[in-house]
């Protein structure tokens, strides 16, 4: 198997067992603190460090990326997120908010170093000019990649019950060990590290349209966090009266059909017959769809239907239309970069994702508190309001993409 080949599906295999370990520990959380009697805001604090590191970690590891590998930046990343379980293994009257929050930040940085070490190497196996090929291996690895974090909701919520909060921490971070061992014997290869430094300043995006991309990027999942992070399960829990199985199951199962519909992203943004790939316009076309989508719940929600279908169809249809928006962002990044810049423009546009990851977790706490819900969802509209004209600028995509001072293999 060629080389390049061989270290994108380890990097891609240690991604999706990171990935099961990172939705089952936000599930522990949401699920373990809420039952001890933290309120919804106390909850979202919890996670604050998470996505404010996550920010920090884009904005540098992509540089890391650069000067190290992304090989390494994976081991690093994994490491991390070992050592952010056991640390909330210890008995239950150490569980400070500090305790909790430090482990957090360590599991925030980790999983961004581990999403750029995997969508960064997506760039660096397809090469230069064929865009087709991009946008379905970017859609499959994302694709895969919510599945499994769907299928680690599930798990979080069923070993909660089963094993007990550190029990099933202790199952999380024995898998992740073993997988971390293979990934140092089996992933020695440099992937991404350029053969030039380079310099710190270069962490900022020089790109006008990474920079509208990001901008937009940064509402759409702050859209999406503001009512699925804290909000939706606590309504589900507290207000429909579902068991933690239960919430579990069908976040899990949302998460996996909304990976789904990513793996087949291709299929709707670019079809057979179509002379060009996706750019702006699409972009912008299915901005508005989910839009009108997430309105339309916040406007049904209220009124005098069951609350339990209303958010059952409404997610479906936000799921699906989602779905298709994140696929297309982050075939986008890959297209309007040069392979030389795959590591600083990704690391970059994944710190604008990390800050809508926190602001939606922050307010999604403060919102759900004050207004419940529907307040959420409404906010999540405007959000993605703001994420619509930050789309107006994007161009189409220019297939003339150039390689050049990459080290793409040994």
């Amino acid at each position: 198997m060629d080389t390049g080949i061989r270290s994108y599906l380890m990097v891609t295999f240690g991604y999706w067992a990171f990935t099961i370990t990172d939705g089952a520990l936000r599930m522990l959380v949401v699920l373990y603190f809420h039952q001890l009697g933290y309120s919804p805001i106390e909850v979202a604090m919890l996670f604050l460090f998470y996505e404010l590191f996550g920010i920090v970690t884009n904005l540098l590891g992509g540089w890391l990326g650069a000067r190290i590998g992304l090989n390494r930046t994976m081991h690093i990343g994994m490491a991390m997120q070992i050592i952010a379980l056991m640390m909330l293994t210890v008995p239950a009257n150490w569980l400070t908010v500090v305790m909790v929050m430090a482990a957090q930040a360590l599991s925030g940085i980790a999983k961004d170093l581990n999403k750029m070490s995997a969508k960064g190497s997506v760039k660096l196996l397809v090469g230069a000019g064929d865009d087709s090929r991009l946008l379905k291996f970017v859609s499959v690895l994302t694709g895969s990649k919510n599945a499994l974090k769907g299928a680690g909701f599930f798990a979080g919520a069923a070993l909660l019950e089963l094993a007990g909060f550190r029990g099933a921490l202790w199952v999380l971070a024995t898998m992740l060990t073993v997988v971390f061992l293979l990934a140092l014997i089996l992933l020695r290869t440099e992937v991404g590290k350029r053969s030039n430094k380079p310099k710190f300043s270069e962490v900022f995006s020089r790109q006008r349209e990474i920079n509208w991309l990001a901008g937009a990027r940064l509402f759409l999942f702050g859209a999406r966090d503001v009512w699925f992070v804290v909000a939706l399960p606590l309504f589900l829990y507290s207000v429909l009266g579902w068991s933690f199985m239960q919430v579990g199951g069908f976040l899990a199962t949302w998460i996996i059909g909304y990976g789904m519909v990513q793996g087949c992203a291709p299929l709707l943004l670019q079809p057979r017959a179509a002379s060009r790939s996706p750019g702006g316009a699409a972009a912008r076309g299915w901005g508005t769809a989910l839009l009108v989508v997430t309105m339309g719940i916040a406007w049904a929600l209220p009124r005098d239907l069951d609350p339990q279908t209303v958010v059952v169809v409404g997610l479906l249809l936000f799921g699906i239309v989602f779905a298709v928006n994140s696929a297309l962002h982050s075939y986008l990044v890959l297209a309007y970069t040069d392979v030389d810049e795959v590591s600083m423009n990704v690391g970059f546009y994944y710190m604008a994702n990390a800050a809508g990851r926190l602001l939606g977790t922050v307010l999604s706490g403060v919102i759900y508190q004050s207004a419940g819900l529907v307040g959420c969802l409404w906010a999540a509209a405007i959000m993605l309001g703001i994420a619509l004209l930050l789309s107006l600028p994007l161009p189409e995509v220019d297939s003339r993409i150039r390689l050049a001072g990459m080290d793409v293999a040994d």
